[in-house]
């Protein structure tokens, strides 16, 4: 582990090999602290590098870990240790007894915390910053006095209890998200412990871990119900992984084991049919999404072969007929399922959920941030488990389209939906904000954007014996231990994703001879390698890994080159809405049209794109924070007045040329009210 590494964020200035130097300085004896700890799991295609092992220089990454680290973080912890909105920090002073005050509030809070926490041990490792070490310390304590002597650790729950409420008492309620905010916490006191070296975060967690393991010795039917929102699947894996105790694995596998005692569930919590029976991704899309990241770190951990049938079908359902041009998960506000079933008796109430296939409305999209995360924590297994690419190429889309877009540049404003399109007015009154803001009362999302941003770099590169995984391009370092390797540092030169143009140097290689593998995303079908200005002949395959052995020695510098043309998309005929209509795309970032880049009176559902559409790419440092935006000609035909009208008799309208410019979705938004669609029509 890595534990005072300098702020190297927007410092490529630094000589590399001082850096390099610099690093293996402060190189303790215990072990490198992995987001995800694979490497004694038996049944990984691929290990996770070191959340410490990776620092984004320059450029895109480096540029959102500045926001992070100077204003996303202290905004928010304003947030969570106050009362401006809801208590969270207080939460726990209350429940230990500092403090008078009742819960109030979201149930799932704690967990909303411990995500906070966890972004804050990430941002700690790599910048060594005292004030964030504060934080940790004060937070610590504070939940540490709030857990009861058995291990129990759910505020709402011991207030009541200090408040008198002798009803109050554990697992009364499946929607008191209590395993959901213990899976959390056990997540987050691995990764504090990891970057720490500390047992402090670590300790509360294994007695809660023991707390679970007696109540649920013998699980019984109304006990199992308490499943909803799963984290502490991955929780719990985590767990096991950080301790080696064989306790908290059995726990796991007896946590997913013992949803098929669940008598009167239902496709909201994935709950219907018993796991090993499903195929398609049904229900609350951050519940199902959970879910399968924790089946997929219990098959990474098991090898039981019974959990990869029903994972990679699920998968493809999502990906070929459920999941939106973003990677956002989960259509519907509100819905039935099965939709339009004959099996009316299984028909359940679903929320913020997967639709049935095809279903990809726009305007109405719900596209929970949370649910974009929680693709990215699935597909993250999955690549873990087989090291394979195309789970790279869909966490890689939800990353910089879905995930990103919950936040503002400004980095303290957040949306919990993401739609795809936006109008003035709406055709219905919706629950969510179009705009970002502060604060919302379901406050999921924002801590989660902070810790998936946060740590965004354990993504970028993993292992394997002999070799070395390039999964994300950008600027950045790496320097990390490879099994049958030794040492090998790289640094990695690219303004990616708004060129394709990708520089890695060897900085150092102490076995010499290793493999690296560099994935090629699915939309580059044309592109090109070259290692010390040669160009390579090796046939590189769009989706998958280009595999490169060699004696690398360092100096050796290998480049890359990715098309970053702009692609025009169409979806497939059965999603109705979209019907006839073009998405553009360039490199991973999706596009969108804004009414801030048309001219006046011209509305956005207004235009259309021409199949043939000639699109530019222009980089306006004073827009958007830099952009990469596309300009053009698009068609304007004027709606007319809709008003009081269901269908009228068709008008051949003139259509006249207009000036348009796209912007990357991500970045919608930040420029003020407006309307927005990813989607616009074909013009011929």
């Amino acid at each position: 582990m890595l534990r005072a590494i300098p702020n190297l964020i927007g410092r490529s200035s630094l000589p590399v090999i001082a850096a390099f130097c610099l690093l293996l300085a402060v190189v303790p004896a215990f072990a490198v602290s992995t987001l995800t700890d694979t490497s004694a799991s038996p049944h990984a295609r691929v290990q996770a590098v070191g959340l410490e092992e990776v620092q984004w220089t320059d450029g895109f990454w480096a540029d959102r870990m500045t926001t992070l680290r100077e204003r996303s973080i202290p905004a928010m912890w304003e947030i969570m240790k106050g009362d401006q909105y809801k208590p969270y920090l207080q939460h726990f002073l209350i429940a230990a007894g500092d403090m008078e005050g009742r819960f109030r509030g979201a149930p799932f809070n704690d967990g909303d915390f411990y995500k906070f926490i966890e972004a804050v041990c990430v941002v700690w490792a790599q910048t060594n910053d005292p004030e964030l070490e504060a934080i940790l310390d004060q937070s610590i304590d504070a939940i540490s006095r709030a857990q009861r002597e058995d291990g129990y650790l759910h505020t709402p729950v011991l207030i009541a209890r200090r408040n008198g409420d002798e009803s109050a008492r554990p697992f009364q309620d499946r929607h008191n998200f209590e395993m959901y905010n213990m899976g959390h916490l056990l997540t987050t006191a691995c990764v504090h412990h990891r970057v720490t070296g500390r047992d402090d975060l670590l300790a509360i967690a294994k007695r809660t871990a023991d707390f679970l393991q007696r109540t649920f010795e013998n699980p019984t039917p109304e006990l199992a119900r308490n499943s909803v929102c799963p984290s502490h699947y991955m929780g719990m894996i985590e767990l096991y992984r950080t301790t080696g105790d064989p306790r908290h694995l059995a726990l796991a596998r007896q946590f997913v084991e013992m949803r098929d005692l669940v008598t009167d569930g239902g496709d909201d919590n994935q709950d219907l049919v018993p796991f090993f029976a499903q195929r398609e991704a049904v229900g609350h899309a951050v519940r199902a999404n959970y879910l399968y990241a924790g089946a997929a770190d219990l098959m990474i951990e098991t090898g039981d072969e019974r959990y990869w049938k029903p994972l990679r079908s699920i998968w493809e359902n999502v990906v070929q007929r459920k999941m939106y041009l973003t990677g956002a998960c989960g259509a519907l506000y509100d819905g039935a399922s099965p939709f339009g079933s004959s099996r009316q008796t299984t028909i359940t109430r679903t929320h913020q959920a997967y639709g049935h296939d095809y279903e990809l409305p726009n305007t109405t999209a719900h596209g929970e941030t949370c649910a974009a995360i929680g693709n990215v924590l699935w597909n993250w297994r999955m690549f873990l488990a087989t090291g394979e690419a195309r789970f790279l190429d869909v966490l890689e889309l939800t990353l910089y389209n879905s995930v990103l877009s919950g936040v503002s540049l400004e980095g303290s404003d957040y949306f919990y939906t993401n739609p795809l399109r936006v109008t003035d007015p709406l055709p219905i009154d919706l629950r969510w904000s179009r705009a970002r803001v502060p604060y919302v009362t379901s406050f999921c999302c924002p801590p989660n954007v902070l810790r998936t941003i946060a740590e965004a770099g354990a993504y970028a590169y993993a292992r394997s014996p002999g070799t070395l995984w390039v999964n994300l391009y950008g600027g950045n370092t790496v320097t990390t231990t490879i099994e049958n390797v030794g040492w090998v540092s790289l640094t990695q030169e690219s303004d990616y994703p708004w060129k394709g143009r990708v520089r890695l140097t060897v900085n150092e290689a102490d076995g010499g001879e290793f493999t690296l593998n560099l994935r090629i995303p699915a939309w580059a079908g044309d592109a090109r390698l070259s290692i010390n200005q040669r160009t390579e002949s090796l046939k590189l395959q769009a989706g998958a890994y280009a595999s490169i052995k060699r004696a690398w020695k360092p100096g050796d510098v290998l480049e890359l080159e990715l098309p970053m043309e702009p692609r025009l998309i169409e979806a497939n005929p059965l999603v109705e809405e979209i019907l006839n209509q073009v998405a553009v795309k360039r490199g991973p970032i999706v596009y969108c049209l804004e009414s801030a880049d048309l001219p006046e009176g011209v509305r956005v559902g207004e235009v259309s794109l021409p199949a043939d559409v000639q699109l530019t790419a222009q980089n306006d440092p004073q827009l958007l924070d830099g952009v990469v935006a596309l300009t053009g000609t698009g068609e304007v035909r004027e709606a007319g007045d809709w008003s009081g009208h269901l269908y009228r008799e068709l008008r051949d309208s003139p259509t006249k040329a207009v000036d348009i410019r796209l912007v990357p979705y991500y970045a919608w938004g930040n420029r003020g009210p407006g309307e927005m669609s990813v989607w616009l029509p074909r013009a011929r």
